[in-house]
């Protein structure tokens, strides 16, 4: 038989403590560029069991964190591909195992905060107001220094 074998799947599983220094350098280059909102170590470490990691077999290309505000919304964050991993479908990749994950919790919706909702309406996503999202925006964004100049745009997905 000839021909290509198929590309292989990379790895995505869920983050271990040996991570957070990989996941820490690709959130910070992110922040670094204004794409996302910084992170800080001790605050990965602290939600380490939301984060999930495409590991390459030489390091971690990409991350990405499923946090659940209540047992029916959960948001997906920390969503980012290393510069040289890129147009890979890694993030598509990561985001498809981030809405397993919240299946398997029983969530009903899952949002996302981006600079990219391309991204994610070409999964599924469709961009709502900020104010329809509560628990987020009352829960955590309110704490948040760019609360009242966010320019962040909310996607949510109905899980079936």
């Amino acid at each position: 038989m000839s021909g290509t074998a198929p590309a292989e799947r990379p790895a995505i599983r869920p983050a271990r403590p040996a991570d957070v220094a990989a996941i820490c350098s690709l959130l910070k280059a992110y922040a670094d560029m204004g794409n996302l909102l910084p992170r800080t170590a001790a605050d990965i470490e602290h939600n380490l069991d939301w984060f999930e990691v495409i590991d390459t077999g030489q390091g971690v290309a990409a991350c990405g964190a499923l946090e659940v505000f209540t047992d029916e919304l959960g948001e997906i964050r920390s969503l980012v591909v290393s510069p040289d991993h890129q147009r890979r479908g890694l993030g598509r990749l990561m985001v498809e195992q981030l809405m397993e994950r919240a299946r398997r919790l029983g969530l009903g919706r899952v949002m996302a905060l981006t600079y990219v909702p391309e991204f994610f309406h070409g999964l599924g996503f469709v961009t709502v107001p900020k104010n329809s999202l509560p628990e987020k925006v009352w829960g955590i964004c309110v704490n948040c220094y760019r609360f009242h100049n966010c320019d962040e745009i909310a996607v949510l997905k109905k899980l079936a």
